[in-house]
C-alpha cells in the first residue's frame, strides 16, 4: 500500500492547483476531462474491492503466477475502459472527487489489515490484459493503474496550455 499511497498523493497534487473549468475541461471529445480520469479511477478501485472481496468469500483458490502489471504505466499502448469504469459527463467539484477516492482507498487498505498476503495470494481473478493476478497483485494494481492516469493528466494538462 506505500506505492499506492504515495501515487494517489503524486495524483492529488498534480490535480490541486487546477480550477473547476479546468477540472471539467474537455480538450477534445474523444478524450476524458481531468474529473472524468480522476471518476474512472474512483470506480476502477471500487470495482476491484468488490471483486476482492467477492473473491475472499465465494472464490475458489487459485493461485496466479506474477505479472508484470507495473508496465500499466506504459501509456503508448491504449486500452478501452470497460462500461462499468467510464465516467459519467457530469462536471464535478474537486472536493467531492476527493471524498470519493478517499472512501474507495479506506475500503482497499481495509483489506490489507484484515486480510493476510498469504490469504490474497491463494485467490485470483483475470486481468483483461494480463491475465490471472491474485487479490495481492490487483491490490498493487491500482498504485500503477493510477500512475498511468496520473500521466495521461499531464498530458491534458499540457494540452490545456
Amino acid at each position: 500500500m506505500n506505492t499506492n499511497q504515495a501515487f494517489r498523493e503524486e495524483l492529488l497534487e498534480t490535480v490541486s492547483t487546477l480550477s473547476y473549468k479546468e477540472l471539467n475541461q474537455k480538450v477534445s471529445e474523444e478524450k476524458w476531462s481531468i474529473m472524468q480520469v480522476l471518476e474512472h479511477l474512483y470506480l476502477m478501485e471500487e470495482m476491484i474491492v468488490a471483486r476482492v472481496y467477492y473473491q475472499l468469500q465465494n472464490g475458489e483458490d487459485k493461485p496466479a503466477q506474477k505479472k508484470p502489471f507495473h508496465l500499466t504505466t506504459d501509456r503508448s499502448r491504449k486500452v478501452p475502459a470497460p462500461p462499468q469504469v467510464t465516467p459519467s459527463e457530469e462536471p464535478q467539484t474537486l472536493e467531492e472527487m476527493k471524498m470519493k477516492l478517499a472512501t474507495s482507498r479506506t475500503k482497499l487498505e481495509d483489506i490489507t489489515k484484515r486480510v493476510a498476503i498469504e490469504e490474497l495470494q491463494k485467490k485470483s481473478f483475470p486481468h483483461p490484459i494480463f491475465g490471472d493476478m491474485d487479490l495481492a497483485q490487483w491490490i498493487e494494481f491500482v498504485g500503477y493503474h493510477e500512475k498511468r492516469h496520473l500521466l495521461q493528466i499531464e498530458e491534458l494538462k499540457a494540452e490545456m496550455n
